[in-house]
Protein backbone atom coordinates (compact mmCIF):
# COMPACT_ATOMS: atom_id res chain seq x y z
CA UNK A 1 0.00 0.00 0.00
CA UNK A 2 1.21 3.88 -0.68
CA UNK A 3 0.62 7.10 1.76
CA UNK A 4 -1.09 9.29 1.28
CA UNK A 5 0.45 12.40 -0.44
CA UNK A 6 2.60 14.64 1.23
CA UNK A 7 5.33 17.56 1.29
CA UNK A 8 8.62 16.73 1.96
CA UNK A 9 11.66 18.77 3.63
CA UNK A 10 14.95 18.28 4.74
CA UNK A 11 16.62 20.28 7.62
CA UNK A 12 20.00 21.42 7.73
CA UNK A 13 20.03 22.04 11.76
CA UNK A 14 17.24 21.90 14.54
CA UNK A 15 16.68 25.41 14.37
CA UNK A 16 15.24 24.91 10.95
CA UNK A 17 13.68 22.13 11.74
CA UNK A 18 11.93 23.59 14.08
CA UNK A 19 10.92 26.75 11.72
CA UNK A 20 9.50 23.56 9.46
CA UNK A 21 7.14 22.60 12.32
CA UNK A 22 6.09 26.10 13.13
CA UNK A 23 5.47 26.42 9.32
CA UNK A 24 3.58 23.10 8.84
CA UNK A 25 1.34 22.25 11.94
CA UNK A 26 1.03 18.62 12.10
CA UNK A 27 3.84 17.53 9.93
CA UNK A 28 5.70 14.20 10.75
CA UNK A 29 9.75 13.96 12.08
CA UNK A 30 11.72 11.81 9.98
CA UNK A 31 15.05 10.29 11.49
CA UNK A 32 15.72 6.33 10.45
CA UNK A 33 12.19 5.94 8.89
CA UNK A 34 11.72 2.83 10.52
CA UNK A 35 8.67 3.85 12.44
CA UNK A 36 7.19 6.47 10.48
CA UNK A 37 7.39 5.28 7.20
CA UNK A 38 5.29 1.46 7.33
CA UNK A 39 2.57 3.45 9.52
CA UNK A 40 2.14 6.17 6.78
CA UNK A 41 2.45 3.06 3.98
CA UNK A 42 -0.66 1.51 5.73
CA UNK A 43 -2.48 4.55 6.09
CA UNK A 44 -2.54 3.92 10.25
CA UNK A 45 -0.90 7.69 10.04
CA UNK A 46 -1.29 10.37 7.28
CA UNK A 47 0.40 14.05 7.15
CA UNK A 48 0.34 16.96 4.91
CA UNK A 49 4.02 17.25 5.76
CA UNK A 50 7.57 15.08 6.12
CA UNK A 51 10.41 17.29 7.84
CA UNK A 52 13.45 15.00 7.58
CA UNK A 53 16.25 15.51 10.67
CA UNK A 54 18.41 12.77 10.08
CA UNK A 55 21.25 14.77 8.46
CA UNK A 56 21.07 17.61 11.66
CA UNK A 57 24.73 17.03 12.62
CA UNK A 58 23.29 18.95 15.93
CA UNK A 59 21.74 15.49 16.94
CA UNK A 60 24.36 13.14 16.52
CA UNK A 61 27.37 12.38 18.83
CA UNK A 62 27.90 9.93 21.90
CA UNK A 63 30.00 11.69 24.82
CA UNK A 64 30.68 10.84 28.31
CA UNK A 65 30.86 13.37 31.27
CA UNK A 66 32.40 11.28 34.12
CA UNK A 67 30.25 8.63 34.30
CA UNK A 68 27.13 10.04 32.62
CA UNK A 69 26.77 9.00 28.68
CA UNK A 70 24.63 11.68 26.48
CA UNK A 71 22.92 10.10 23.08
CA UNK A 72 22.32 12.11 19.95
CA UNK A 73 19.12 11.25 18.75
CA UNK A 74 20.53 10.10 15.89
CA UNK A 75 22.46 7.41 17.02
CA UNK A 76 21.27 3.82 15.45
CA UNK A 77 20.63 0.55 18.06
CA UNK A 78 23.21 -0.39 16.00
CA UNK A 79 25.60 2.05 17.46
CA UNK A 80 24.80 1.89 20.76
CA UNK A 81 25.13 -1.75 20.93
CA UNK A 82 28.51 -1.17 19.68
CA UNK A 83 29.47 0.49 22.03
CA UNK A 84 32.04 0.27 24.81
CA UNK A 85 31.14 3.47 26.70
CA UNK A 86 27.43 2.05 26.92
CA UNK A 87 27.75 -1.34 27.86
CA UNK A 88 29.98 -0.46 30.20
CA UNK A 89 28.01 2.26 31.76
CA UNK A 90 24.80 1.13 30.61
CA UNK A 91 24.80 -2.56 29.37
CA UNK A 92 20.89 -2.85 29.83
CA UNK A 93 20.69 0.03 26.99
CA UNK A 94 23.26 -2.00 24.72
CA UNK A 95 21.57 -5.18 25.04
CA UNK A 96 17.96 -3.78 24.45
CA UNK A 97 19.96 -1.79 21.09
CA UNK A 98 21.48 -5.27 20.56
CA UNK A 99 18.21 -7.17 20.12
CA UNK A 100 16.02 -4.35 18.54
CA UNK A 101 14.45 -5.74 15.24
CA UNK A 102 16.83 -6.57 12.50
CA UNK A 103 20.23 -5.57 11.36
CA UNK A 104 18.44 -3.44 8.54
CA UNK A 105 16.29 -1.68 11.63
CA UNK A 106 19.44 -1.60 13.87
CA UNK A 107 21.93 -0.08 11.84
CA UNK A 108 19.29 2.73 10.19
CA UNK A 109 16.66 3.19 13.39
CA UNK A 110 17.51 5.75 16.32
CA UNK A 111 17.50 6.25 19.69
CA UNK A 112 15.47 9.06 19.35
CA UNK A 113 12.51 8.06 16.64
CA UNK A 114 12.57 4.87 18.69
CA UNK A 115 11.64 6.45 21.85
CA UNK A 116 9.13 9.31 20.45
CA UNK A 117 7.56 7.03 18.64
CA UNK A 118 6.80 5.01 21.89
CA UNK A 119 5.74 1.37 20.77
CA UNK A 120 4.67 -0.34 24.22
CA UNK A 121 6.25 -3.60 23.66
CA UNK A 122 10.04 -1.47 22.16
CA UNK A 123 12.87 -2.47 23.74
CA UNK A 124 15.00 0.52 24.22
CA UNK A 125 12.13 2.39 26.24
CA UNK A 126 12.19 -0.71 29.12
CA UNK A 127 15.78 -0.24 29.37
CA UNK A 128 16.00 3.64 29.81
CA UNK A 129 13.07 3.52 32.47
CA UNK A 130 15.69 1.24 34.20
CA UNK A 131 18.68 3.68 34.38
CA UNK A 132 16.54 6.28 35.19
CA UNK A 133 17.33 8.62 31.93
CA UNK A 134 16.84 11.65 30.96
CA UNK A 135 14.79 12.92 27.52
CA UNK A 136 16.49 16.11 26.35
CA UNK A 137 14.23 17.60 24.29
CA UNK A 138 13.47 21.10 22.81
CA UNK A 139 10.54 22.97 21.63
CA UNK A 140 9.77 27.12 21.37
CA UNK A 141 10.12 26.99 25.07
CA UNK A 142 13.86 25.98 24.83
CA UNK A 143 14.78 22.93 26.31
CA UNK A 144 13.70 20.26 28.91
CA UNK A 145 14.36 17.30 30.69
CA UNK A 146 11.94 14.75 31.06
CA UNK A 147 12.81 11.59 33.58
CA UNK A 148 11.73 8.51 31.29
CA UNK A 149 9.41 6.68 33.45
CA UNK A 150 7.06 9.76 32.65
CA UNK A 151 7.94 10.05 28.98
CA UNK A 152 6.08 7.47 28.09
CA UNK A 153 2.33 7.50 28.73
CA UNK A 154 0.16 5.28 26.69
CA UNK A 155 0.34 3.21 23.15
CA UNK A 156 2.24 5.63 20.98
CA UNK A 157 2.50 8.18 23.50
CA UNK A 158 4.93 10.68 25.18
CA UNK A 159 5.18 13.53 27.39
CA UNK A 160 6.51 15.67 24.39
CA UNK A 161 4.78 18.97 23.63
CA UNK A 162 4.00 20.73 20.05
CA UNK A 163 6.30 20.98 17.86
CA UNK A 164 9.15 19.40 20.36
CA UNK A 165 11.50 17.24 19.61
CA UNK A 166 13.78 14.62 21.15
CA UNK A 167 17.77 15.77 21.19
CA UNK A 168 19.49 13.77 23.55
CA UNK A 169 19.25 11.04 26.18
CA UNK A 170 21.56 11.34 28.94
CA UNK A 171 22.08 8.37 31.34
CA UNK A 172 23.67 9.15 34.49
CA UNK A 173 26.68 7.92 36.35
CA UNK A 174 25.29 4.41 37.96
CA UNK A 175 26.71 3.73 41.71
CA UNK A 176 30.03 1.60 42.69
CA UNK A 177 28.97 -1.76 42.24
CA UNK A 178 26.05 -1.56 39.96
CA UNK A 179 25.14 -3.59 37.15
CA UNK A 180 22.43 -3.81 34.55
CA UNK A 181 20.72 -6.29 32.12
CA UNK A 182 17.76 -6.56 29.43
CA UNK A 183 16.72 -9.47 28.79
CA UNK A 184 13.21 -10.20 26.55
CA UNK A 185 10.91 -13.23 25.27
CA UNK A 186 10.88 -12.19 21.79
CA UNK A 187 8.05 -12.60 19.65
CA UNK A 188 8.96 -15.39 16.61
CA UNK A 189 7.27 -13.22 14.10
CA UNK A 190 8.20 -9.41 14.41
CA UNK A 191 11.02 -9.38 17.39
CA UNK A 192 9.46 -7.11 19.48
CA UNK A 193 9.10 -7.78 23.16
CA UNK A 194 6.49 -9.68 24.10
CA UNK A 195 7.75 -9.13 27.32
CA UNK A 196 10.66 -7.32 28.47
CA UNK A 197 12.50 -6.45 31.48
CA UNK A 198 15.32 -4.51 32.69
CA UNK A 199 17.08 -4.28 35.71
CA UNK A 200 19.94 -2.06 37.12
CA UNK A 201 20.63 -2.99 40.73
CA UNK A 202 23.85 -2.08 42.98
CA UNK A 203 25.42 -4.21 45.60
CA UNK A 204 27.35 -3.30 48.45
CA UNK A 205 28.33 -4.71 51.56
CA UNK A 206 26.74 -8.39 50.89
CA UNK A 207 23.19 -6.58 50.11
CA UNK A 208 21.11 -4.70 47.18
CA UNK A 209 22.05 -1.35 47.87
CA UNK A 210 19.71 0.09 45.09
CA UNK A 211 17.33 -1.71 42.53
CA UNK A 212 15.72 0.12 39.22
CA UNK A 213 13.50 -2.60 37.42
CA UNK A 214 11.15 -1.68 34.85
CA UNK A 215 8.69 -4.14 32.36
CA UNK A 216 7.66 -3.38 29.10
CA UNK A 217 4.86 -5.48 26.58
CA UNK A 218 2.54 -5.53 28.94
CA UNK A 219 0.73 -2.73 29.40
CA UNK A 220 0.33 0.22 26.75
CA UNK A 221 3.83 1.75 28.24
CA UNK A 222 6.55 0.99 30.27
CA UNK A 223 6.33 0.64 33.81
CA UNK A 224 8.52 0.42 37.27
CA UNK A 225 8.06 -2.01 39.40
CA UNK A 226 8.59 -0.11 42.96
CA UNK A 227 7.23 -3.78 45.05
CA UNK A 228 9.94 -5.60 42.94
CA UNK A 229 12.32 -2.85 44.10
CA UNK A 230 11.20 -2.80 47.51
CA UNK A 231 11.62 -6.22 48.09
CA UNK A 232 15.40 -6.51 47.19
CA UNK A 233 16.85 -3.40 48.79
CA UNK A 234 18.77 -3.91 51.98
CA UNK A 235 18.57 -8.11 51.05
CA UNK A 236 21.58 -10.51 49.85
CA UNK A 237 21.85 -10.91 46.43
CA UNK A 238 20.59 -14.44 46.71
CA UNK A 239 18.55 -16.63 44.56
CA UNK A 240 15.98 -16.75 46.92
CA UNK A 241 15.82 -13.10 47.58
CA UNK A 242 15.66 -12.55 43.42
CA UNK A 243 12.97 -15.18 43.07
CA UNK A 244 11.06 -13.84 46.04
CA UNK A 245 11.16 -10.46 44.82
CA UNK A 246 10.23 -11.32 40.86
CA UNK A 247 7.07 -12.67 41.75
CA UNK A 248 6.31 -9.38 43.53
CA UNK A 249 5.59 -8.23 40.00
CA UNK A 250 2.15 -8.57 39.29
CA UNK A 251 1.26 -6.72 41.87
CA UNK A 252 2.93 -3.27 39.92
CA UNK A 253 0.92 -4.30 36.81
CA UNK A 254 -2.09 -2.18 37.23
CA UNK A 255 -3.59 -1.47 33.91
CA UNK A 256 -4.72 -4.32 31.75
CA UNK A 257 -2.29 -6.63 30.44
CA UNK A 258 -2.36 -6.41 26.35
CA UNK A 259 -3.01 -9.73 24.53
CA UNK A 260 -2.89 -11.29 20.98
CA UNK A 261 -3.61 -14.03 19.49
CA UNK A 262 0.13 -15.20 20.46
CA UNK A 263 0.31 -14.70 23.98
CA UNK A 264 -2.88 -14.02 26.14
CA UNK A 265 -2.48 -10.65 28.67
CA UNK A 266 -2.98 -13.63 31.22
CA UNK A 267 -0.15 -15.56 29.88
CA UNK A 268 2.30 -12.53 29.79
CA UNK A 269 1.43 -11.23 33.31
CA UNK A 270 1.91 -14.82 34.74
CA UNK A 271 5.46 -15.32 32.79
CA UNK A 272 6.59 -11.76 33.86
CA UNK A 273 8.23 -12.65 36.59
CA UNK A 274 10.71 -15.33 34.76
CA UNK A 275 11.94 -12.43 32.74
CA UNK A 276 12.32 -10.25 35.86
CA UNK A 277 14.41 -12.86 37.64
CA UNK A 278 16.52 -13.34 34.77
CA UNK A 279 16.84 -9.61 34.24
CA UNK A 280 17.68 -9.06 38.41
CA UNK A 281 19.66 -12.08 38.47
CA UNK A 282 21.81 -10.89 35.13
CA UNK A 283 22.20 -7.33 37.05
CA UNK A 284 23.51 -8.72 40.27
CA UNK A 285 26.02 -10.81 38.89
CA UNK A 286 27.45 -7.91 36.82
CA UNK A 287 26.95 -5.86 39.74
CA UNK A 288 29.01 -8.42 41.90
CA UNK A 289 31.86 -8.17 39.23
CA UNK A 290 32.31 -4.23 39.00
Amino acid sequence: MYSTEFDYYRAATLAEAHQLLTAHPGAKLLAGGHSLIPLLKLRIASTEAVIDIGRVAELRGLTVDGDSIRIGALTTHAELAASADVTRRAQALAEAAAVTGDPQVRNRGTIGGNIAHADPASDLPIALVALNAQILVTGPRGERAIEAAAFFTGIMSTALGENEIVTAIVVPPGQRGRGSAYVKFKHPASGYAVIGAAASVTVRDGVCASAEVAVGGLVPHVVRAPSVERALLGKPPTADTVAHAAALVADDIRDEVMGDIFASGEYRKATAAVYVKRAIAAAIERASAA
